[in-house]
């Protein structure tokens, strides 16, 4: 490469600068600084880009075209001027760092205009001559503490600006001779506002003569209510989400202050019927849905000097609880990830609750796990929360995350009648060992199963069921494969499984549900349950995963859980249904879900099927690889060229039926028929968008005992989990875990000379 200085590096950039002209910015107030490097000046604009969506103002598509133009071209003194000539555009300041680190600003090209009640984001350009690393400060005497200060304080202090430091920027510059950062800036009020704002790098660092400070007469936009009609598709009041963008994809209310009960991880707001949001007086695309039973619907709608009232219904295309199908999602989270992980900040059960009703979730078990544990346990009751309405039911219950056992995997436990293991009043004293925080749950009745199942367990393969043995390195269902063996006492002291469930759809489908399937031909009856880990693996919307669980009573937790326990219950990304699956006279989830047969017979196996996708494909999903987000969704089972999808009937986890099925929303019932010559276990599955828990199918009495090569692959996962966990093991728990483990051993040991089938 040529240095900078070189005659042919000029010509270049003198290339590069007609260019610009060529494009119309050469009466651009913002400086063309030349890029040497284009490697990376083009990461950092590509973070630039990324931040700006984060925060909820993204680049136009045609700007979005432009720069991914100008970045593929290989010469920097073409492409540097060409991506300023885009980015320029939205600079409010243009820092010059000289070499000695002083520093000076002057204003952009971007229309100083901020809004009311609300934040604006735009650029600065950092001309870094200096390739100093520090941090980029902003400080203006007109901002300060806008709530909850005495009227003599507060004075001008009408303006909050700060820099924008978080992911995927970093907090320091990053050296380069150019640079593009993110500044926001808040307004309380209205009208027209002078206010003077400085940058620097560090104390002393200042340009002398005042050029580090920019003064800037802002136009601030009024900001207007809108009032909120929210309708249920039987007319009456509800909760919904909403998306409201402006003519530029910016996001209202602005994401990247909102606190509780709107996240600013969404760019969806959830809002009763009566409720009001404030916006700037203009059109706004506004999306409505409430969640994935509903039609989305999107709407031009108008602010104007007086306000608005927006009215909103419900557009159903199924209702799965008017069948007594009722939907739930048993792991979201009030703290920690995407959260606010500050007690202060902290979500309440309030906050929760409108987030279950607005994505009408019909259950919402919200699990107290490591982050702000101490400050969350205080919402724990052994009852549904106070916040509940029904049949809209938040219930808090634990995950073990970040205590001693997470190590063996993490575990959901739900229906506690006590959430703290004995010995202490926090979480650094749990067990190790899982199977030791299992025994002391399933002592209390609850119900108990591994989180995020797939995490550890991770194969190259969408092959079901696949025979490779997978590292058990992680957090998810690992220990599993030793837990399913046991069986411990219950309230009563009688003997149950250890493990109750498996969750499901928040990790890549294969890595999930292949150890199922292998457990399953070993001869267990563990079931599974859909969960979102919101907004931890997920933070999109609480519900993403669910569990339907057929009640023939009233809805209540208790009912719900029990229901997954017994198997009544498909698990869904909300899109597919498989609803009264069923084998001659025996339903899923009822009679223990066994059908017994004297010997080999024709079974007649019933559903209702009810699917939809849109008419057109939904982005990039269906080609995106299996462990790219979102695991499960229904446009991953799209038949490519058509709005169908195969409905699939499974004998031991290989499928032996299937039929097509229009994925229009309409409910459909579904037929297959299979000569059953052994014991085995049956299930229907649309691939990855739902799937129900097994029939169990015997017949002369014999256990199921489907495949000596399912008993090899766990009884080979018991030493690879071992190899992993070991190493956690102390005094006694060691000892107790060495016991556990080769119980496992030698009950597959056991089952494996019972199998006569590869």
């Amino acid at each position: 490469m040529n240095a900078p200085s070189s005659p042919r590096f000029a010509f270049r950039t003198l290339i590069g600068l007609a260019v610009l002209q060529a494009l119309g910015s050469a009466v651009a107030a913002v400086p063309i600084v030349t890029v040497p490097e284009l490697q990376p000046f083009a990461a950092q604009i590509r973070r630039v880009v990324e931040a700006l969506n984060e925060v909820g103002t993204p680049l136009s598509s045609s700007d979005q075209s432009a720069l991914a133009a100008a970045l593929a071209e290989s010469d920097p003194a073409l492409a540097g001027p060409k991506v300023q000539s885009i980015l320029d555009r939205r600079v409010l300041f243009s820092v010059n760092i000289n070499p000695e680190m002083r520093v000076k600003v002057a204003s952009g090209d971007a229309a100083p205009t901020l809004t009311e009640a609300g934040w604006r984001t735009f650029l600065v350009k950092v001309h870094n001559e200096s390739g100093t690393t520090a941090q980029l400060k902003v400080n203006s005497p007109e901002a300060g503490r806008l709530h909850n200060a005495p009227a003599g304080e507060i004075g001008n202090r009408w303006l909050m600006a700060e820099m924008f430091n978080g992911q995927p920027l970093r907090k320091e510059l990053g050296g380069l001779p150019l640079e593009y950062r993110l500044i926001q800036l808040y307004s309380r009020d209205a009208g027209r506002r002078e206010a003077k704002l400085s940058f620097d790098v560090g104390q002393g660092t200042q340009d002398l003569g005042f050029r580090s400070e920019a003064n800037v007469l802002f136009t601030i936009e009024p900001a207007r209510e809108v009032r909120l009609h929210v309708l249920d598709e039987d007319g009456k009041p509800t909760t919904g989400a909403l998306w409201v963008t402006d003519r530029l994809g910016h996001v209202y209310p602005a994401q990247a202050k909102r606190l509780a009960p709107d996240f600013f991880f969404h760019p969806q707001v959830y809002r009763a019927d009566g409720e009001t949001l404030r916006l700037p007086e203009g059109t706004y695309s506004v999306k409505f849905q409430r969640g994935p039973e509903s039609i989305p619907e999107t709407r031009d709608l108008t602010v104007g000097s007086a306000g608005a009232d927006w009215s909103f219904r419900v557009v159903r295309w199924i209702d799965p609880s008017k069948q007594g199908w009722w939907s739930g999602d048993h792991h979201i989270h009030a703290a920690g990830c995407a959260h606010y992980e500050k007690p202060t900040e902290g979500v309440l059960a309030s906050d929760m609750m409108r987030h279950v009703l607005g994505e009408d979730l019909k259950v919402g078990a919200n699990l107290t796990w490591g982050p702000c544990f101490d400050y969350q346990k205080q919402f724990f009751r052994g009852v549904d929360d106070p916040v509940s309405r029904w049949p809209f039911l938040l219930h808090y219950d634990v995950e073990v995350s970040g205590f001693g056992s997470h190590e063996s995997g993490h575990l959901c436990l739900l229906r506690l009648r006590e959430q703290m293991y004995p010995g202490g009043t926090s979480k650094q004293h749990w067990p190790k060992l899982g199977l030791n925080t299992l025994k002391w749950a399933k002592k209390q009745g609850a119900l108990v199963g591994p989180a995020h199942s797939g995490w550890g367990l991770d194969m190259n393969s969408t092959e079901l069921p696949n025979f490779k043995v997978p590292p058990f390195n992680g957090i998810g269902a690992n220990e599993y494969i030793v837990d399913v063996t046991h069986n411990v006492p219950g309230p009563d002291g009688t003997l149950v499984p250890a493990v109750d469930f498996l969750s499901t759809v928040d990790t890549p489908f294969p890595w999930e549900l292949n150890i199922w399937y292998h457990t399953l031909n070993a001869g267990f009856r563990t079931r599974i349950s859909g969960e979102t880990d919101f907004p931890c693996i997920y933070s999109e919307r609480v519900g993403l995963g669910r569990s339907y669980v057929k009640l023939d009573g009233k809805l209540d937790y208790e009912a719900w859980c029990e229901g997954i326990r017994a198997g009544r219950n498909y698990v869904s990304d909300g899109f597919s249904h498989l609803l009264d699956f069923s084998a001659d006279s025996v339903a899923m989830g009822e009679k223990g879900s066994e059908l017994r047969l004297d010997a080999a017979k024709q079974v007649q196996f019933k559903l209702k099927v009810a699917t939809r996708l849109n008419p057109e494909p939904e982005g990039d999903i269906a080609k995106r690889s299996f462990t790219e987000h979102p695991y499960w969704h229904v446009e991953r089972a799209r038949i490519p060229g058509t709005r169908e999808v195969q409905v699939e009937l499974l004998q031991n986890g290989f499928p032996i039926a299937s039929q097509r099925v229009t994925a229009d929303g309409t409910e459909r019932p579904v037929e297959f028929s299979a000569q059953v010559t052994r014991s085995g276990w049956y299930a229907v599955r649309i691939l990855p968008s739902a799937h129900t828990n097994p029939i169990f199918i015997t017949v002369g009495g014999k256990p199921i005992r489907a495949s000596r090569r399912s008993l090899e692959w766990c009884l080979k996962s018991v030493d690879q989990c071992w190899s992993q966990k070991e190493r956690f093991m102390k005094g006694q728990e060691l000892v107790q875990a060495k016991e556990a483990y080769e119980h496992a051993r030698a009950v597959y040991r056991a089952r494996l000379a019972e199998c006569d089938v590869d």
